[in-house]
């Protein structure tokens, strides 16, 4: 009797085990499919939203859906999300979750949260994300500015197109450059898990192995960044 009782409650634990991932590995699709939405939306305005242009000549672009305020923390911002980066044939890599701590973003009074996109328009960015120190301090290891808005990427003599990171913030439905300096991002190793169900793929290896199955939230936003980040096409003479 004692030993079918164990078995029971040793089958309801591997049960509420495997309940906890599954929720867990939901609740990171959730953050990708959240992120392509936002990438849509902040693209669907050309006068007043994300310029395709930025995103066209991107070497990664993350995306932190609601990012909250930390009001613990004088001006503290915490959040997750996702990093994809672009390949060297053009195409996107898997995403890999990232966590953003600290940076300072002018929340419109009561906001709680915000919406951030990061144009990464070189690879000195992304490798320290991906390897050597696993995190990236926006403003001190590159150079980091408040994005130019619809019709502003025009302006080729603008300094702050000289900018290595390009961010942008959502808050209130409202959509303008934001200014993220001394912000961290690295890594988000418990999401990683989760997300892809393994505790073995490291950081690069999310980013750069093609034998990884393919989520339906992964499609959709590898499917997003191949519309919105294409290059256009040469025009022949």
């Amino acid at each position: 009797m004692k030993r079918t009782s164990a078995l029971g409650s040793l089958a309801i634990l591997t049960l509420f085990i495997i309940g906890a991932d599954s929720k867990a590995q939901q609740m990171e699709g959730e953050i990708v499919t959240a992120s392509t939405g936002i990438l849509k939306e902040l693209t669907s305005s050309p006068d007043k939203g994300l310029p395709k242009k930025m995103l066209q000549d991107a070497q990664a672009i993350a995306v932190f859906p609601h990012v909250i305020k930390a009001g613990f923390v004088v001006g503290g911002r915490h959040g997750r999300g996702v990093i994809s980066i672009r390949q060297d044939d053009g195409s996107w890599s898997n995403p890999l979750p990232l966590s953003i701590t600290g940076g300072s973003v002018g929340f419109q009074a009561g906001a709680q949260s915000i919406d951030l996109v990061l144009v990464f328009r070189s690879k000195r960015g992304i490798d320290p994300i991906i390897q050597g120190k696993g995190k990236l301090k926006l403003g001190g290891d590159v150079s980091v500015a408040a994005g130019p808005v619809g019709r502003e990427a025009g302006t080729a003599t603008d300094p702050k197109l000289n900018s290595e990171i390009f961010t942008y913030s959502r808050t209130r439905g409202l959509f303008a450059g934001a200014s993220l300096s001394g912000a961290v991002i690295k890594p988000d190793i418990t999401a990683i898990e989760h997300y892809y169900a393994s505790d073995e793929l490291t950081p690069k290896e999310v980013v750069t192995r093609k034998d990884i199955p393919i989520r339906e939230s992964t499609q959709l936003l590898l499917t997003t960044l191949t519309e919105l980040a294409s290059p256009p096409p040469a025009t022949t003479k």
